[in-house]
């Protein structure tokens, strides 16, 4: 077994560890767990009095800074249809930065502020991607191709988050990858190759790897980041960003082997500094 397979691998074998409580038959830790957090619930814990804080200051902190970028379509005809919305309080909706079909880039809320676009959402752990993302909206109506003018404005802003934010290629999602079944998009048309080969999101190109560190999609799929609570929805997710197709079909052979190269590339590249 190669090294690359080994990494992987005690990758795979540590997090299945940590998931263990959540099998059908549970485990004498996980009731011990269980049993603890039941304990818990039952103490109400007094809130800690203001004049019991003492204050000591350190000099030595700096601005949050956002591990994630999200990446939306409008489904809307016009950027003005789009700004209409993210810009109406009313609607309770926004994004840091919205690129237009020509490739104009309108920024509506500043990067250090957390702006409202990925709603309710999880990715690998990560309950809350509003907090710890940058939110890009793109003027798409969700049935057309996206133009070069506005990738290639994308790309652009990309690389200078990647670079003012220190971003993992891996970080870069669709708003479908951390809301699945609640969201879709950008859809199967998405360049997400083209990304990928500038350095940002993962891909995979055949021929892919042979050798499987495991046989489980499921399993597969939540290591790499989605949300299980819908298995289904997660695969549909999953194929919609990595193999450009929309399908509700169950798991086969090729859901497989493309998860194992993506987790090859996961765990294995190296992170920025």
């Amino acid at each position: 077994m190669t090294v690359v397979v080994q990494r992987v691998k005690q990758a795979v074998v540590s997090m299945l560890n940590g998931l263990s409580a959540l099998r059908s038959r549970p485990s004498t830790a996980s009731l011990s767990f269980a049993a603890a957090c039941l304990a818990a619930a039952c103490v109400r814990l007094a809130p800690l009095p203001a004049d019991e804080v003492v204050p000591a200051p350190s000099p030595s902190f700096d601005a949050r800074r956002p591990n994630y970028v999200i990446i939306h379509q409008t489904s809307n005809d016009t950027a003005a249809q789009a700004l209409a919305t993210l810009t109406n309080p009313a609607r309770k909706v926004s994004a840091h930065y919205l690129i237009g079909r020509d490739g104009t880039v309108y920024q509506l809320v500043a990067e250090s502020a957390r702006a409202w676009h990925a709603g309710a959402s999880y990715w690998g752990g990560n309950t809350d991607l509003n907090s710890a993302s940058i939110g890009i909206e793109l003027d798409n109506n969700g049935a057309e191709p996206f133009g070069d003018a506005q990738i290639d404005r994308l790309l652009q802003l990309l690389g200078e988050l990647k670079e003012r934010y220190k971003i993992p290629p891996a970080n870069f999602l669709g708003h479908g990858d951390v809301a699945p079944g609640r969201k879709v998009d950008p859809g199967p048309l998405f360049p997400w190759a083209r990304l990928a080969a500038a350095g940002y999101g993962l891909w995979c190109r055949p021929p892919l790897p042979t050798v499987r560190v495991f046989d489980d999609v499921n399993i597969g799929l939540q290591i790499l980041g989605y949300d299980m609570a819908d298995p289904a929805a997660a695969l549909q997710a999953f194929r919609r960003h990595f193999r450009g197709v929309e399908s509700a079909a169950a798991a086969d052979g090729d859901d497989l082997d493309l998860l194992n190269c993506l987790l090859r590339q996961r765990f294995v590249a190296p992170v920025p500094r």
